[in-house]
């Protein structure tokens, strides 16, 4: 026993030698006021901007007006269980999320807490959610393309790694449907995927979160969500957070692809908030920091030089305009922002024409120099028919005659228009896109009925991969096709269809 004791007290000097006792100032502050999403306090003279504050109870909130007579807190925890007189504590930390590769698969929330039920985040670090953006020497062109599968973005409107393209539409016409469609066709990249779902319905981000687990996506993807129900401080701070998230990936030399669904209801979070703290509003009520909230948040999305990992980080944000109003304030401001946009139209998505995509009021300012060569040899062309198509569309409904070359101007603009069309979740590989898209710039699918077009493209597709594997090679890794790779290609999908004529024709007449 003697010796127990002796062991015991040699343990105590030894931690006492170690730790030596002292006193420690602590600043403690007092709730004065609590609202819907914010809190006024006193007394913690030393607060940071954006520190992290910790209230009674386990409740967090972030130091956000840092005003004379007091501290103007967004809470980042539901406010009822919060009290005027309530004790207020410094972190010593400016709000921070967990990162590391233990986030890949995981749902978490703003702050890292997980919504998954699989245990907590095994993080290898934390990082302040506000980080300066990569400097303009750190950065490098973007010249390698991001495919989305989609064959109207991919030809006639590509993104690049490290591009921010805008995706901009009235709700309900495909601008979640596109950004999943990208995330899926991911797989087997090697990019990082990060979700951040803003203000969004519980039941359409389950409907999300679902999806990606049907279809293998969560094993390169991290899902960051602040629902529709979630306090505005979360839902402010969660693009922020999954943008650091995805930092952590880029600066390890990866590529990481980012959407934030969407700017919308986080500009109207932030401005709740603003108008909460007394804040002077603007135009359409909101603070006049709502151009710099969006900048330093897209300007992080970019493409590092060999230097620092050559990883990249391409956004595409997500906003929702009000009857087409391109001229709104949030919609001018974000498209100022990126690099380019994506208008999904009301009326084709009536039509059904999918994914909507308007391609005359949409734009890449980057993507065409990360364009792979092959859809460089036919977008041109395919553009300008399919402008002309739409321009004397909107004459033939007049009843006018029409000369031959109007009429075949306009079938061969229909079969454009058929093969952009395409089924959500069915992304294509590169090389049977340019096929397809190949012989339709060259007129291969002119003279089909508009009913076989579907049948027609999956046997172009199926012939062009099994019978020309040399060009496929070539279109996968980035080469031109000669004159020879183009003949044998128009050859095969030429091939192709009458393949499937001679055996309609053979089904018609038994």
């Amino acid at each position: 026993m003697t010796g127990r004791m002796h062991e015991a007290l040699d343990a105590l000097r030894a931690t006492h030698e170690e730790h030596p006792p002292g006193l420690t100032v602590r600043e403690v502050g007092r709730v004065v006021q609590v609202g819907e999403g914010v809190a006024y306090v006193k007394g913690l003279p030393s607060a940071q901007a954006e520190e992290l504050l910790r209230f009674a109870g386990g409740l967090y909130g972030m130091a956000f007006n840092l005003d004379p007579d007091g501290i103007g807190v967004i809470l980042l925890d539901e406010s009822d269980r919060l009290e005027a007189g309530a004790e207020v504590h410094r972190t010593g930390r400016i709000l921070d999320v967990p990162v590391g590769k233990a986030l890949t698969g995981r749902v978490v929330d703003a702050l890292g807490r997980p919504l998954d039920d699989k245990g907590p985040v095994q993080a290898a670090e934390r990082r302040p959610i506000e980080r300066d953006a990569p400097s303009i020497m750190d950065r490098a062109p973007v010249d390698t393309p991001l495919q989305t599968g989609l064959k109207v973005i991919d030809a006639l409107i590509p993104v690049g790694r490290g591009q921010r393209e805008l995706i901009m539409g009235d709700r309900q016409t495909g601008k979640t449907a596109i950004a999943l469609d990208t995330i899926f066709n991911q797989q087997g990249t090697g990019v990082h995927c990060v979700y951040c779902a803003i203000g969004q319905r519980n039941a359409a981000v389950a409907s999300v979160i679902a999806d990606l687990r049907e279809r293998q996506a969560m094993d390169y993807t991290t899902v960051v969500v602040a629902s529709g129900d979630a306090p505005p401080g979360l839902q402010f701070a969660a693009p922020y957070a999954a943008t650091t998230i995805a930092e952590y990936f880029m600066e390890g030399g990866q590529d990481v692809l980012i959407v934030y669904d969407d700017l919308t209801h986080h500009a109207r979070a932030y401005r709740e908030l603003s108008l909460l703290l007394r804040r002077p509003p603007g135009r359409e009520a909101y603070p006049g920091d709502i151009f710099y909230i969006h900048s330093r948040l897209l300007e992080r999305a970019t493409r590092l030089d060999e230097e620092h990992g050559g990883g990249s980080l391409t956004a595409l944000p997500v906003v929702e305009t009000q009857a087409q109003n391109l001229s709104a304030y949030i919609p001018t401001n974000l498209i100022s922002i990126t690099d380019g946009q994506i208008f999904l139209s009301p009326q084709l998505f009536q039509k059904g024409l999918l994914p909507a995509v308007d391609v005359g009021r949409s734009v890449s300012r980057v993507g065409g120099k990360a364009q792979r060569p092959a859809y460089q040899q036919m977008a041109g062309d395919l553009r300008l028919a399919y402008a002309q198509f739409q321009e004397l569309e909107e004459f033939s409904r007049f009843g006018t005659r029409l000369d031959e070359e109007t009429r075949q101007t306009l079938r061969h603009g229909q079969r454009v228009r058929a093969v952009l069309k395409q089924d959500q979740y069915a992304p294509l590989p590169v090389e049977e896109q340019v096929a397809v898209l190949f012989a339709t710039a060259e007129g291969v699918f002119d003279e089909l009925a508009l009913d076989q077009m579907e049948a027609a493209q999956q046997a172009v597709r199926d012939a062009v991969r099994e019978q020309l594997p040399k060009p496929c090679k070539q279109i996968r890794a980035g080469e031109t096709l000669d004159d020879d790779d183009q003949e044998a290609l128009l050859g095969v999908a030429r091939q192709a269809i009458e393949s499937l004529m001679d055996a309609s024709s053979s089904d018609a007449d038994t």
